[in-house]
């Protein structure tokens, strides 16, 4: 078999379920590969053809999240890898363990099966074309005989899978794809076993002693729990303890939005009076320069890679370091502090019974705020009301990317609620959905984005996608017709500037604003556009069940406030 074909074989006997692809000239012994293994009955991934690697990279990202399974994509040469750049800055960001390949310009001008043939085979040359995603990768290779097929590839999903996992790259010469490649073990199990890491016992006790004599305890959970097993166990902590939980900038949905000891999603009340802190799984669990845990706080992280060594500054002090995976290290977490329950029971209910009534005030103001927020000129919070409403009682899944807020929704179980990456790549939003959405066409998925990140995610590339692969996704676009975080950020260092006082705030306006709906309408989808909060109920409503009984995609344009 061709080394293309061989490649493609290897990844789906290792639990590769799908290649997202964007083909180019360097891509003859992809195509001949998966043409010669369906006529060989050699089982392959799906391959799917994204319109743009953009799409490619949200998709397998997304096709994760869902599953916990490692997705492809195969991007053309250095010019296609650039535009999965992005994507994988915001894999590498959220520990998202995608397998990246690309192809690469034929060093041989002639003379070899795959040379150079058309100009750009040239003109695509780079040095150091990995260095495009180097910073990004946990590892990156460079393939250079067939016979490398199978360690290689093992060696990659290996290393993507290992705590902490992430996105690794592999560079494909097309004469090497072209080479003809052994087939006899290409179907074996994987050779390498990615390396996991458990908390120590003894850093499980010290944090459980810890936790258990602090007087103002305080839970900060950002990226999850890990699995329903530790979405369960930080709940019971919860319960068991009397502890406040705190949702900043929350990545995925650590803990009910509705629960007792839902503390929302603001440090400020809480950080500075805490004496002892558990930061689950946060790359930065408050504003150092706004919110001061007080002198003698002990503070335990838990995580993957608690301390985020990738990125050079982060120095968030950390008394008690747990590395492993999240949802096994609560579990162990809540039986180390079940010996220290008895003695602390007195402590406990008077601090439940003090907190109790605070909080439940704090969620009924939310919701309050949310609810005043409709009419002509609607804002977000209101959005995010009247979404929850409209999927209560489903099985459904809300993404936003500076879309509706997580604080006014109702939700309750782990895989409800995704956040942009912190690192930030727009445009993530709609594509990740569909990846979600791929891996379950059962499960209703919301992708609820700003004006701006609407546009960032080749909406014509994703609409097309969504229309070709059947997906029935909700997308809300809510339009502020501006660059909204920009002007929160501009306001937030001068508050009393002149930029502040303008009434056209330079480099945010992004008046004005395409026709959303004409670009959904173009792949055939549901669009409607809401301008008064009073229309939202009916709206969503429609879509949904447009969605339910049509399955086809539909798209709401909704009309916020600056």
């Amino acid at each position: 078999m061709t080394a293309g074909g061989a490649l493609l074989a290897r990844l789906k006997a290792i639990g590769v379920d799908y290649i997202f692809a964007n083909s180019g000239t360097d891509f003859p012994p992809i195509i001949e590969g998966l043409a010669e293994a369906e006529a060989k009955q050699v089982p392959l991934p799906e391959a799917l053809v994204m319109p743009h690697e953009s799409a490619a990279m949200g998709m397998a990202y997304g096709y994760y999240l869902a599953t916990g399974r490692s997705q492809a994509v195969i991007a053309h040469t250095n010019v296609g890898l650039a535009n999965c750049a992005m994507g994988a800055i915001n894999a590498a960001a959220e520990q998202i363990p995608v397998l990246l390949f690309s192809g690469r310009t034929p060093t041989t001008e002639k003379g070899r099966l795959g040379s150079r043939t058309v100009p750009i085979g040239w003109g695509q040359e780079m040095r150091d074309q990995t260095a495009l995603v180097r910073e990004a990768s946990k590892w990156d290779y460079e393939l250079r005989e067939p016979e490398q097929i199978l360690e290689i590839v093992d060696r990659a999903y290996a290393i993507a899978n290992s705590t902490p996992p992430g996105p690794v790259y592999i560079s494909l010469p097309r004469e090497v794809l072209c080479e003809p490649c052994p087939t006899g073990e290409l179907e074996r199990p994987l050779s390498i076993a990615p390396a996991r890491a458990f908390a120590s016992p003894s850093g499980l006790q010290e944090a459980a002693a810890v936790l258990a004599a602090a007087e103002r305890p305080l839970i900060i959970v950002q990226r999850g729990c890990g699995n329903a097993d530790g979405f369960a166990a930080l709940q019971a902590i919860a319960e068991d303890w009397g502890i406040p939980v705190l949702q900043y900038w929350a990545i995925q949905l650590g803990f009910p939005t509705d629960h007792p000891m839902s503390a929302g999603a603001d440090p400020a009340p809480w950080v500075e009076e805490a004496d002892a802190i558990l930061v689950i799984d946060a790359i930065a669990p408050w504003s150092p320069d706004i919110h001061r845990p007080a002198a003698g706080c002990k503070i335990v992280h838990v995580g993957r890679d608690p301390l985020y060594a990738r990125f050079p500054i982060r120095n968030f002090q950390s008394d008690i370091s747990l590395v492993g995976d999240v949802g096994e290290t609560l579990v162990s977490l809540r039986g180390a502090m079940g010996p220290h329950l008895a003695t602390r029971q007195t402590a406990i209910d008077a601090r439940a019974a003090s907190l109790k009534p605070k909080l439940r005030a704090m969620r009924a103001r939310t919701l309050e705020t949310a609810q005043a927020g409709g009419g002509p000129s609607m804002t977000k919070d209101f959005v995010s009301l009247k979404l929850s409403q409209a999927i209560a009682g489903k099985d459904a899944t809300v993404f936003s990317e500076l879309g509706c807020p997580l604080m006014p929704l109702s939700l309750d179980r782990p895989g409800s609620w995704y956040q942009e990456p912190h690192s930030g790549g727009l445009g993530w939003c709609f594509p990740a959905a569909l990846g979600m959405q791929l891996a379950d066409r059962k499960r209703l998925i919301v992708a609820t984005m700003g004006d701006g990140s609407y546009i960032f995610s080749n909406p014509v590339a994703c609409h097309q996608i969504a229309e070709a692969l059947e997906l029935p996704l909700l997308v809300l676009v809510l339009n502020n017709a501006e660059w909204g975080a920009v002007r929160q950020s501009v306001l937030g260092i001068y508050p009393g500037g002149y930029a502040a006082k303008t009434n056209r705030m330079p480099l945010t306006s992004l008046s004005p604003t395409p026709d959303f709906t004409a670009v959904a309408s173009a792949s055939r989808a549901w669009a409607a556009v809401v301008e008064n909060g009073e229309d939202l109920e009916a709206t969503l409503a429609a879509a949904i069940d447009h969605i339910e009984t049509k399955k086809t995609h539909a798209l709401v344009e909704i009309r916020v406030r600056p």
